[in-house]
């Protein structure tokens, strides 16, 4: 059986004045996670924000009382050292730690101020993320091929598995731009190889696009400005779900 429809609002197209107040309303109108942007303008251009943000916003949103339920902090982390913010964005109510393939051949420090010319690996970073008591994800950008995780989904060690793969439909760093048709064909490998992995998509996602994720295989939808730009964003995140359950199993 396909994993169910996952509606993960981007709270970067949130109201940043009342943000705290902006993600409990997003979950009262049925998402299921909140997806949180993080940028570092070294990974990528943008900044955003850190862990001491989603410190104050976890207050607002009850913690999953089940591995990825409702209520998952899904930490997109558009950073260049993952490995030392793990426990920072831990200790500030992340569930769902997500770092990108192409930053984990990087630092294998543990701590922002922590120095060393020790290197980590997807793999072992899975492990550490896991070691921590957090759900794992890794993200892809457009420009790398799905083939790369495939010694990691085919492990034959649970806890270097992830949890969800990110396939990114725009270039990440910045919201609202173009959907990346382009990219779903990854996503159809992967939920034809893996028909139990959770698979995620961010960019670009609303109304008129989300037929075609899921089409491919996506369960978990990654959408900002079409949720919390709607007059209806209630609506819209039933939608999305729809359009999800009603393919699951279709491939």
């Amino acid at each position: 059986m396909a994993p169910k429809a996952i509606i993960a609002p981007s709270i970067l197209s949130a109201d940043f004045a009342q943000l705290g107040a902006d993600c409990s309303s997003t979950m009262d109108q049925g998402a299921d996670w909140l997806h949180v942007d993080i940028m570092d303008g070294h990974f990528v251009p943008n900044i955003t924000f850190g862990a001491p943000v989603v410190a104050k916003i976890r207050k607002h949103v009850d913690k999953p009382d089940a591995k990825l339920g409702r209520g998952t902090f899904d930490c997109h982390m558009m950073i260049s050292e993952p490995k030392k913010w793990v426990k920072e964005f831990q200790k500030a109510g992340c569930d769902l730690y997500c770092f990108h393939y192409e930053a984990a051949f990087s630092s294998a420090a543990e701590s922002p101020e922590a120095k060393t010319d020790a290197t980590t690996s997807p793999a072992e970073l899975i492990r550490y993320i896991h070691g921590l008591g957090l759900q794992a994800g890794i993200a892809l950008k457009p420009a790398t091929g799905v083939e790369v995780l495939t010694e990691l989904l085919e492990s034959s060690v649970p806890e270097e598995k992830p949890d969800m793969v990110l396939i990114m439909t725009v270039e990440p760093g910045f919201g609202g731009q173009k959907f990346m048709a382009s990219e779903l064909p990854k996503v159809q490998a992967l939920r034809q190889r893996y028909p139990d992995l959770n698979i995620e998509v961010d960019g670009g996602l609303g109304p008129g696009t989300i037929d075609q994720a899921a089409d491919a295989g996506a369960n978990v939808i990654v959408a900002g400005s079409a949720v919390f730009g709607a007059k209806d964003p209630a609506e819209v995140i039933s939608l999305l779900r729809t359009s999800v359950d009603s393919r699951a199993g279709k491939l």
